[in-house]
């Protein structure tokens, strides 16, 4: 009796066993045979600033992966506020790629155990494009906006995207805290929060709107609401590209922007896309994608393209990064958490 027991128990174990390895053999046949089918999608969850630009650089990766490999890629495409992107992945919107405003937000898919690899071990840490946190201004600068404390002057009207949905709104309102460190540390030789927290309220004290993303904010500021807008320097590159009469001010104190892409390994594997989403992610970093960026404002990460396009950008005197603030860790904890210096700023104004 006891001899059969053992038998029957392995009999099940052995079962088990072969379904699992069944499984797993038809998992990868699959995800094998989709990525070798003549057609193939790819979907893409990006920040809402970045839609132009993959715009042009998409069919140029089309062309090439067809005449490469024979098979058509097809894209679909979908543009919000970072913060909110990142969440619509978390929540089972299934992206192959993400290219987001900030590693905050790619970390929280991670975290939900979506992306499976160490995304910061691609090419320049996983950013693909750089820029930096510049004022935007009307033709001739008629309310002499030079600086962030003339952002605090009676009766200019200022737009910022909203920190809790917008990726881009957390690297301005960085750049203004982090001004406001870097100034009481010019005058004391020590950073003080409480000043910082002084400047950035008010600032907001005259916010005029908060949009949901980067490009509402522009688009508000397109309207002609506002005297002066918070965003990234290559929104206002493009524009000006465009023909709108506005002008950059860039103050004495700002952050340096650092946007990343990566792989969701969930969704790749799901969909058997890996082969050609990784193509993709390596495409962003060539000198064809990046000069598309540099060409809209972007500070390319790519030293080749970047060395053509320097005369094209200023270097603020200032220049701060994340890590001066203490990582996007303390960031996200200190001033955007629950009760942290935003939610404070905006409870006592």
């Amino acid at each position: 009796m006891k001899n059969k027991q053992i038998f029957s128990l392995f009999a099940v174990i052995t079962l088990i066993v072969a379904v699992a390895l069944s499984g797993c053999s038809s998992s990868k046949a699959d995800s094998a045979a989709s990525d070798n089918k003549k057609t193939v999608t790819l979907t893409i969850a990006g920040y809402s600033t970045i839609k132009d630009e993959f715009g042009e650089i998409i069919p140029l990766f089309q062309k090439e992966w067809k005449k490469k490999t024979g098979q058509t890629v097809n894209f679909k495409e979908s543009y919000q506020g970072s913060g909110s992107q990142a969440l619509n992945v978390v929540n089972g919107f299934e992206a192959d790629i993400v290219a987001l405003s900030l590693e905050g937000d790619v970390d929280k898919i991670q975290k939900a155990g979506l992306i499976k690899h160490n995304w910061k071990s691609a090419p320049h840490n996983g950013i693909i494009t750089k820029s930096i946190v510049a004022l935007g201004v009307r033709s001739g600068n008629p309310k002499h906006i030079q600086d962030w404390s003339d952002l605090t002057k009676p009766g200019v009207q200022v737009l910022v995207p909203d920190p809790k949905t917008s990726g881009g709104a957390k690297w301005d309102i960085n750049a203004v805290y982090g001004a406001g460190l870097k100034i009481s540390e010019e005058k004391t030789g020590k950073k003080s929060p409480k000043q910082a927290k002084e400047l950035l309220s008010k600032v907001y004290k005259n916010v005029k709107s908060l949009d949901k993303s980067g490009e509402e904010s522009m688009a508000t500021f397109d309207k002609g609401s506002g005297d002066v807008i918070i965003t990234y320097e290559n929104e206002l590159l493009a524009r000006k590209k465009a023909g709108k009469k506005y002008e950059e001010v860039i103050p004495k104190y700002t952050t340096s922007i650092e946007n990343p892409a990566a792989i969701v390994d969930q969704y790749v594997d799901k969909h058997g896309t890996r082969k050609v989403a990784e193509a993709f992610l390596k495409f962003l970093w060539s000198p064809e994608a990046q000069e598309i960026f540099a060409k809209n404002g972007f500070r390319p990460v790519d030293s080749s393209v970047a060395k053509k396009y320097a005369n094209k950008y200023t270097q603020p005197e200032g220049l701060f990064t994340t890590k001066y603030l203490g990582g996007w860790d303390s960031v996200n904890t200190k001033l955007y958490g629950t009760g942290g210096v935003w939610d404070q700023v905006i409870a006592n104004n």
